[in-house]
């Protein structure tokens, strides 16, 4: 898998046109085409970032979005 440090996750954002990426506890997810994000954005969180602490208890929410990498 991919791995992704905070510089190079931040330009997955999902603006202009880049996919949308979050890291969750280590995990790098693809929320690009998932509905609930537009245009990298989810009730004011920003893909291209560790939202971790911003989406506790969401082990059954990420469950069916792609894993694309590891965060540290």
């Amino acid at each position: 898998m991919k791995k992704f440090t905070r510089e190079t996750l931040s330009n997955y954002n999902g603006k202009n046109g880049r996919p949308a990426y979050i890291a969750v506890n280590g995990t790098v997810y693809d929320v690009t085409n998932n509905s609930q994000w537009t245009n990298g954005e989810y009730h004011n969180i920003m893909a291209g970032q560790d939202v971790s602490f911003n989406l506790t208890n969401t082990a059954d929410v990420l469950v069916n979005i792609n894993k694309v990498g590891l965060y540290n």
